[in-house]
C-alpha cells in the first residue's frame, strides 16, 4: 500500500480539543485543499465523535474518493443508532457491525486500510485477524492494521494476515516506538503511522507557559504541559525552533519532515481545521534533513535526557563538539 509523505488526521475537525464538529462546508474545503496539496490519505475513526467524522470525512473526500487511501478504525462497543460508546470489543460479530456502519457513513463500498483501535485482550488476536481477512475477500476491506499493539500481537495478527500499518503516538517528546516497534515493522515490512506527531499543538508553537486551555480541552491535565513541566519541555521546542532558522522552517514543518527522515515508510498524520496550519504542514514535504543533519538533531535528543537542566543553546554547542569529535 502507498500513501503520501504526509496523511490528514480527522480529530481537530470533529472538535476533539474543543469548538464541537466543524461546519461541513468548511471541512469540505479543507479537504479538497490538502487533495489538491498532495494528500492522499486520510485517517478517521468509529469513536471520533463517535460516527460523526467518518460522515465528515466521507462527504469531504466523495469528490475524489477512488485516488485517496482512506483509513478507520474499530475496537469498541459503540452503538450503532445512537452513537453511544461502551468498552473495548473486538468480537467477530461486533467487527462486521462496525464495518457495515463504516461503510454507509463514509459513503464508500470499501475501506483501504481497517485498524483495530485498541487491542481486546479478551479476544485472540488471531480471531480478529482472522474475521478481517474474510472481510478482505469481500471486498470492505484492502489493508489492515493495529493501533498501539505489543509486539507480540503484531507477530501473531502478522502471521494470520499481514499487517500493512501500525499506528503509534510518536514525536519528539515520545520516542517509545523507536526501541522496538520501529525495527519489528522494518523486520516485517509494515509501514508506520504517528498520530499526534506535533504533540497536540505543543510542536506547533501553540503551548506555552501561559498557555490556558478552554473547557473541555483534555490537554488541560496532560502531565506534560502541567506548570511544573511546561518549562523544562519548552527546552525542546527551542531547540526545534533553532533548526527552524538554520532552515528557514516553522517548528512544525522541522518535527515532521524529522518524523519522515526516520525511515520511508513512516507517514505521519498531523491534524488540523485550519488551512493555514495544514498548508504549513504540508511545504514539510519541500524540507529535508542531511543523514549529517540527523545524525546531529539525533545527538541533541539523547543527550537532553539525561542533563534537563542544561539551557538548549548550551545543548546544541556540546551536541555539535561530540558529533565533531566522533568523526
Amino acid at each position: 500500500m502507498e500513501v503520501s509523505a504526509q496523511g490528514l488526521g480527522g480529530l481537530s475537525v470533529v472538535g476533539f480539543y474543543a469548538g464541537g464538529p466543524r461546519d461541513q462546508k468548511k471541512v469540505n474545503k479543507l479537504y479538497r485543499e490538502a487533495y489538491d496539496h498532495g494528500v492522499t490519505f486520510f485517517d478517521t475513526a468509529e469513536v471520533y465523535g463517535p460516527h460523526i467524522n467518518e460522515k465528515q470525512v466521507g462527504e469531504a473526500i466523495a469528490p475524489f474518493r477512488k485516488e485517496v487511501v482512506l483509513a478507520t478504525k474499530f475496537g469498541f462497543d459503540v452503538d450503532p443508532d445512537t452513537g453511544e460508546r461502551g468498552g473495548i470489543d473486538s468480537n467477530p460479530k461486533t467487527i462486521r457491525r462496525a464495518v457495515e456502519g463504516m461503510l454507509k457513513r463514509l459513503n464508500t463500498d470499501y475501506i483501504d486500510l481497517l485498524y483495530q483501535h485498541r487491542v481486546d485482550p479478551n479476544v485472540p488476536i488471531e480471531d480478529v485477524a482472522g474475521t478481517v481477512q474474510d472481510l478482505m475477500k469481500e471486498g470492505k476491506v484492502l489493508h489492515w492494521g493495529l493501533s498501539e499493539p505489543g509486539l507480540n500481537t503484531v507477530r501473531r495478527a502478522h502471521a494470520v494476515e499481514p499487517l500493512a500499518a501500525i499506528q503509534n503516538e510518536y514525536s519528539p517528546w515520545t520516542r517509545n516506538p523507536e526501541a522496538e516497534v520501529l525495527p519489528l515493522c522494518e523486520e516485517l515490512g509494515i509501514g508506520f503511522v504517528p498520530w499526534c506527531p506535533l504533540g497536540y499543538g505543543f510542536f506547533a508553537d501553540a503551548i506555552n507557559e501561559n498557555t490556558r486551555f478552554s473547557e473541555g480541552d483534555f490537554r488541560a491535565i496532560l502531565p506534560r504541559i502541567t506548570p511544573e513541566n511546561i518549562p523544562h519541555n519548552l527546552e525542546m521546542l527551542y531547540y526545534i525552533e533553532e533548526w527552524g532558522l538554520r532552515k528557514n522552517a516553522t517548528p512544525s514543518q522541522i518535527t515532521l519532515v524529522w518524523l519522515q527522515a526516520q525511515k520511508p515508510w513512516i507517514a505521519p498524520i498531523p491534524g488540523t481545521s485550519n488551512s493555514v496550519h495544514l498548508r504549513e504542514n504540508i511545504r514539510a514535504n519541500d524540507i529535508s534533513f542531511s543523514s549529517e543533519e540527523l545524525k546531529e538533531f539525533q545527538i541533541f535528543q539523547k543527550l537532553k535526557l539525561k542533563m534537563p537542566k542544561m539551557h538548549s543553546r548550551c545543548w546544541m554547542v556540546w551536541a555539535w563538539k561530540l558529533h565533531q569529535k566522533d568523526n
